[in-house]
């Protein structure tokens, strides 16, 4: 029997629900989901594993006009996973108001197969979503378009086997057990960083890395050391909040859920650290793991 396996990038501006659609996709939480915009900042692999194919789909950070040296990383992680896709999943947002011009200029003249996605349509008329086909099947010509609500897993039903239709046969690239190319600890900072996209407002999410310093598997617990990089000692002092009060919060949030994706009972210690200006210095980004 045939095999079939290939790349699919989900590509889209940030906060239209790439990561959202990733999760229901594989049917796995691999992403951080928030509210907040630029929430994911990594290329992260969510595979998909039958018998006779492999979809390896690339959630990737919202396109945006880079303005220092971390956005410019998120940026080339687009790029790295526009450069080897089979398939483009472009996820455009149902209100909209047509200012994708970030994301056009990455995909207009592609020849690579492209799949449009409409999301979020929950909240919209049937006038709206019957706007949005007939613009973006003018502007982009794609195979298909779906009108879709990621988050309640509407109308997704189609799109794995439209998704089979565009793809080579090849044999598998990644162990047929594999969910992701990330490690725990990668998930456990996701985790962590989640908490404080959810926990804090302004500048302080975007601010902020988590790096995890310990990692220690034990028979009946998991003991986990993470350092939360901010830039700022006024930022450090928001995150840790009144006698240690905010930190403690984000902390215990976070736990719960690590204990949920190890199935393993958790101690988990964190620590705030000040790295002055480290979302523009090369030598940190690297060892974040943003630069190759």
């Amino acid at each position: 029997m045939s095999h079939k396996a290939g790349f699919v990038s989900i590509i889209g501006k940030p906060n239209v629900g790439k990561s959202t659609l990733m999760n229901a996709l594989v049917g796995e939480k691999l992403s951080i989901i928030t509210p907040k915009a630029q929430t994911t900042r990594h290329r992260i692999l969510g595979i998909v594993n039958e018998e006779n194919y492999q979809i390896v789909f690339s959630d990737t950070p919202g396109i945006i006009k880079p303005r220092y040296g971390l956005q410019d990383s998120m940026m080339n992680f687009v790029k790295g996973a526009l450069s080897d896709a089979d398939l483009i999943l472009f996820v455009t947002d149902v209100n909209e108001q047509h200012d994708e011009n970030d994301v056009l200029e990455k995909i207009i003249n592609s020849t690579i197969p492209m799949i449009v996605l409409i999301n979020k349509i929950d909240g919209a008329t049937q006038e709206q979503v019957d706007e949005k086909q007939a613009y973006w099947q003018e502007l982009l010509k794609p195979m298909h378009i779906y009108a879709i609500s990621a988050l309640h897993k509407y109308n997704l039903e189609g799109i794995l086997e439209k998704v089979l239709e565009n793809l080579p046969e090849h044999p598998a690239y990644y162990d047929k057990e594999e969910l992701t190319d990330k490690t725990q600890r990668f998930f456990v900072s996701e985790i962590i960083r989640e908490k404080i996209f959810n926990n804090y407002q302004k500048e302080i999410p975007y601010s902020t890395e988590v790096v995890i310093t310990a990692f220690k598997e034990e028979e009946k617990i998991t003991r986990i050391s993470a350092e939360i990089i901010v830039e700022r000692d006024s930022q450090k002092n928001i995150l840790i909040g009144k006698g240690g009060a905010m930190l403690k919060k984000v902390g215990t949030e976070a736990r719960k859920d690590v204990e949920r994706f190890l199935n393993q009972k958790v101690f988990l210690e964190t620590f705030v650290k000040v790295i002055p200006d480290w979302r523009s210095k090369k030598n940190y980004l690297k060892s974040f793991g943003y630069e190759n």
